[in-house]
């Protein structure tokens, strides 16, 4: 594919002023790759000045870069055709979406899949080998069911949502339409619920359900669990790492971020487009408002304000957090201090 070619695939690139471009090569673009792993024929980003070294030294035939004069000069005395943005990574996203797109199986039923005949399946489905569908499901058109998986009584799955091989929907669960669930994740398991007796643990049934609004993703090996009654919810366009533990009753809120490895108790709200990092971990009950950030291994016990951003265990607002961290690094020297006066006022 030729450089133009790719340009003039880019969204909205014949009206938008924000997008140019040198027209003084254009080469043949095979794939993409990173600016230190570029080969000929590739095409790479640079997000900014701090990597001007790398726009000196690539091997790649083309650069997405951000409006930088300087790296534009510098690509264009190499020979690199260029196009510039004020968002480079988002246009190297559309440009792999060039060159790659997923596995996405042909439609069919494999003769393996067991389907329970009051199930409704939709048009377009693919359903890989040995799915197992129960009583009452229900799958909208152009859905992917991949090898494995487990689908309860009552589930229902919207149109063109890929579950992929070995996740496991349990009962009543709702998931919207162009959701992706990868594998080995288990949506609408039971929540942990028990309540002590002087004879040991007395389960609580988990009679809710769990419902996944549109566009939401969630990695591999994670777990979203329906509550004792009421529902857990995760909001649409939210997407979810891998390893990550939804309590019961949780609320999650519309296009929030959450990384690998994070886990919340039982009952915690969290608003809007939150981005909480890799694992954070929030207590029981807690709320988090609109807006607001968890760096990595937060502790959050206590509510968040919206728009915050929160660090540490337990989680304090991230300037606070800044500045101990500082302290902390500084207390042999602080200690050595406190004792030397200790002994100039004669004390112990």
């Amino acid at each position: 594919m030729k450089f133009s070619e790719i340009i003039s695939n880019f969204d909205n690139f014949a009206t938008d002023n924000s997008l140019t471009t040198n027209q003084d090569c254009d080469p043949e673009i095979t794939g993409v790759a990173a600016l230190d792993e570029a080969t000929r024929s590739t095409i790479t980003y640079v997000e900014g000045a701090k990597f001007a070294a790398g726009v000196g030294t690539t091997n790649a035939s083309a650069l997405i870069l951000p409006q930088d004069k300087a790296l534009q000069l510098q690509a264009q005395e190499r020979g690199i055709a260029w196009v510039a943005t004020p968002d480079p990574k988002l246009l190297f996203a559309k440009a792999i979406r060039l060159f790659y797109q997923p596995y996405r199986p042909s439609p069919e039923i494999h003769p393996t899949a067991v389907i329970h005949p009051t199930a409704k399946i939709g048009s377009d489905v693919y359903i890989g080998p040995h799915v197992v569908i129960q009583e009452k499901v229900e799958i909208g058109d152009s859905a992917i069911i991949h090898p494995n998986v487990v689908i309860y009584p009552e589930v229902k799955i919207g149109d063109r949502t890929t579950l992929h091989a070995n996740c496991t929907i349990h009962e009543r669960s709702q998931i919207g339409a162009d959701c992706v669930i990868h594998s080995g994740t288990v949506i609408g398991a039971e929540g942990f619920g028990f309540v002590p007796t002087k004879t040991g643990w007395f389960k609580v049934e988990q009679s809710g359900y769990t419902v996944i609004e549109d566009s939401v993703e969630i990695g591999c090996n994670s777990a979203v669990d329906r509550p004792a009654v009421g529902e857990t919810r995760i909001g649409r366009n939210t997407i979810i790492d891998n390893l990550v533990q939804i309590g019961h009753g949780s609320q999650i809120g519309a296009g929030c971020a959450i990384a690998g490895q994070a886990g919340m108790a039982g009952g915690v709200k969290v608003g809007n487009r939150v981005i909480l990092a890799g694992q954070t971990g929030i207590a029981n009950q807690v709320k988090i408002g609109d807006g607001a950030i968890a760096s990595a291994k937060s502790g959050i016990h206590n509510d968040v304000a919206p728009g915050e951003i929160v660090s540490g265990t337990p989680a304090v607002p991230h300037k606070i957090y800044l500045k101990a961290s500082a302290i902390y690094s500084r207390l042999p020297e602080i200690y050595q201090s406190l004792k030397q006066l200790q002994r100039q006022l004669g004390q112990k």
